[in-house]
């Protein structure tokens, strides 16, 4: 009798932990290309609830020792003043259901490539926050959430801002015990879904792994005996289908 009361009360916490908004951003990398300024991000609510998310942009800046630093953006209300990523709108109100989207606009020079973190944060509206909702509906939204335990997870995703002269170089480097990609260019390259199987058993593979080459950065691993390497080189709008094979 203990036993089906407590799996009934996991069911119910589940039921009720799941209730209220559930955000989705789609993918977690995205590029602006040389011919572009602005780019859609689209979010999704697969909860039950209106969702009310705040859109933070962030720099991300690499020093000479290769660490990293983040530094907000702020939308300020001179546009022509920016140099970086503004969120139009920064504030969305995306019903239960429902979809609602962002244009991430850049805004100054493009003499190199610069790399953004852009964070979806869902939360209760307060008056600060510049939802356009009345205080009253402040309050039912927070009484609606009241009744159970709301996980509003926000997401984080990684936006690259390629140069105007964007320049696509990879230059490859192959020994018999290793492979290496290194890219010559001025922007991103892409090595997608890598993954190293085994040539004598079938099931015999690791991890699919994505891998970002930054400009003057180096891709390689070392080839182990009876193995194939495959990936995608992704060069912008060129995809090319790749397999490395050590023996």
């Amino acid at each position: 009798m203990n036993r089906v009361f407590l799996l009934w009360a996991l069911s119910l916490f589940c039921s009720v932990v799941q209730a209220g908004p559930q955000i989705n951003v789609g993918t977690v990398y995205d590029y602006l290309d040389a011919d572009k300024s602005t780019y859609l991000k689209r979010v999704f609510n697969s909860g039950d609830a209106t969702a009310f998310v705040k859109v933070n942009v962030l720099e991300i800046v690499y020093d000479a020792d290769g660490t990293t630093r983040e530094i907000p953006v702020e939308n300020a209300a001179d546009g022509a003043s920016r140099n970086g990523v503004m969120a139009s709108p920064a504030r969305l109100i995306v019903p239960a259901q429902g979809m609602q989207g962002t244009r991430l606009l850049y805004m100054g020079e493009r003499d190199r490539e610069r790399y953004f973190r852009v964070r979806f944060v869902p939360v209760v509206p307060e008056k600060e926050d510049d939802f356009v909702v009345t205080q009253d509906e402040r309050e039912d939204y927070k009484k609606s959430l009241s009744a159970g335990v709301n996980l509003m997870t926000g997401f984080g995703t990684i936006f690259f801002v390629r140069p105007k002269d964007a320049r696509f170089e990879t230059a490859v480097n192959e020994t018999d015990s290793r492979y290496e990609l290194r890219n010559n260019g001025n922007t991103v390259v892409i090595v997608d879904e890598f993954k190293s199987c085994s040539l004598t058993e079938e099931a015999d593979c690791g991890a699919t792994t994505k891998h970002h080459v930054m400009a003057g950065k180096t891709f390689g691993f070392d080839k182990e005996k009876d193995r194939e390497y495959r990936f995608f080189l992704i060069e912008g709008d060129s995809k090319k289908n790749l397999k490395i094979t050590s023996r």
